[in-house]
């Protein structure tokens, strides 16, 4: 083959190749450019539709919240001063207002400090010598529009009637709503629960597996939910459980294996911080040989110290307490009382310490005597999620053969408020 022919064949490769080239690069700004020009269409679409959109805002601004049906204008406060506050007044209790101002949030007052409120909500105002124990008291608290000036309370009634107060004389002042709600009816059952779920879990995969899990379940209901009112009755449900594993080849599995259940219902008397109560506990502790462990009975609590940020209660009841061991001749039915203190003490950011210790002598059977003491620590991390430490030690005079007296746990994890 001649030189010449090869030349030739190798440019026509050559024009094919930049020719297919070319075709391929107009190809791509052809579509380049139809994807500009949609891209350009949607925007100006979309420039439309969203002036379209603030101009529907805009014009909605404009309507005056009078018109929304069943609003309220702002409440308004006036210092001393003449500083005005536009906002909501939220409740007073005693000398302290809270107001939740549109500007500033929410603050806290002085009567003294006050020289005019102004609202068109509805409230109740609660004098000092009203007791709030019967329903037929929690009737006659006057309710109405509220204002405020020379330190004179006068509330304005759908009847028609006006009542004036000093402010001296009130000690609460609260939403008529919320003062209908929960003091003038009972709150059902299923309403005014809070609580706290915990838990926490650890894996190990080597020459040993270890599995361990800690979790506890808490809630409670007080009644009435209003704090400022005297309090009438409690009840508390608990769970609590802590299992675990380690195994390796050729060797048995070592395990744990801890839970307990509890209820209490405790229901207050006449007498200032004193309550009746009835409690069922529930325990299981494979460290110690127990089966199973019901502890029953009724008992008299006192609220020592009841303050916003520390509470002291003291205990003690008689008690029924049957134990069921993983060998059945060292089962015991024992009659006993029970002696508990607890203590919750609450710190600044949200932060909590509560401990509970009890000890129960048992009288038919003196050396199987019991105890317990327990403590936590929590910390708030994020919105309802807090990280918890706590320990929990349990006593046993009286284990089966081979099964030491005390079961310590220490755990650490997440807590999750309920409400």
């Amino acid at each position: 083959m001649s030189n010449r022919d090869s030349n030739e064949r190798r440019s026509s490769r050559f024009t094919g190749t930049f020719s297919s080239y070319l075709a391929a690069t107009a190809f791509l700004l052809a579509d380049f450019l139809r994807v500009g020009a949609a891209l350009f269409a949607f925007k100006q679409k979309m420039s439309r539709t969203l002036r379209f959109t603030l101009l529907i805002v805009f014009a909605a601004s404009l309507q005056s919240p009078a018109q929304t049906p069943g609003s309220h204008p702002p409440d308004t406060l006036v210092l001393n001063d003449d500083e005005k506050l536009i906002g909501h007044f939220v409740r007073a209790s005693g000398s302290s207002v809270v107001f939740k101002s549109d500007l500033l949030g929410q603050v806290t007052l002085s009567w003294s400090n006050i020289k005019e409120l102004r609202s068109t909500s509805r409230y109740a105002v609660v004098e000092k010598h009203v007791t709030l124990n019967h329903r037929a008291e929690a009737a006659g608290v006057p309710k109405g529009q509220l204002d405020m000036s020379d330190q004179r309370i006068t509330l304005h009634s759908e009847t028609g009637s006006v009542r004036t107060i000093p402010v001296g004389d009130t000690a609460h002042v609260i939403e008529a709503d919320v003062f209908e709600r929960d003091v003038e009816r009972s709150p059902k059952f299923t309403k005014g629960w809070n609580g706290t779920v915990t838990a926490s879990a650890g894996l190990v995969e080597a020459t040993q597996n270890s599995r361990a899990f800690t979790g506890a379940v808490h809630i409670q209901r007080d009644a009435p939910v209003e704090t400022w009112l005297p309090p009438h009755d409690r009840t508390i449900f608990d769970f609590s459980a802590a299992t675990g594993s380690v195994s390796q080849p050729a060797t048995p599995t070592v395990k744990t294996e801890i839970w307990h259940a509890g209820a209490e219902r405790d229901q207050y008397l006449s007498v200032h911080r004193v309550y009746a109560f009835g409690v069922a506990l529930f325990d299981h502790n494979y460290s110690q040989g127990l089966d199973l462990m019901q502890n029953y009975g009724p008992g008299i609590g006192w609220t020592a110290i009841d303050r916003p940020s520390l509470t002291f209660d003291l205990k003690a009841s008689v008690n029924y307490v049957h134990q069921q061991f993983q060998v059945p001749s060292e089962n015991h039915s024992l009659v006993g009382s029970t002696f508990t203190e607890s203590v919750t003490k609450k710190f600044r950011r949200d932060m909590a310490f509560v401990e509970q210790g009890s000890i129960t002598p048992t009288w038919n059977e003196l050396h199987a005597s019991l105890a317990s003491a327990g403590a936590s620590f929590v910390a708030p991390v994020y919105k309802r999620l807090a990280f918890n430490i706590a320990f929990q030690d349990n006593f046993l005079n009286s284990p089966p053969p081979g099964f030491k007296k005390n079961s310590f746990q220490a755990s650490t994890g997440l807590t999750y408020s309920l409400k």
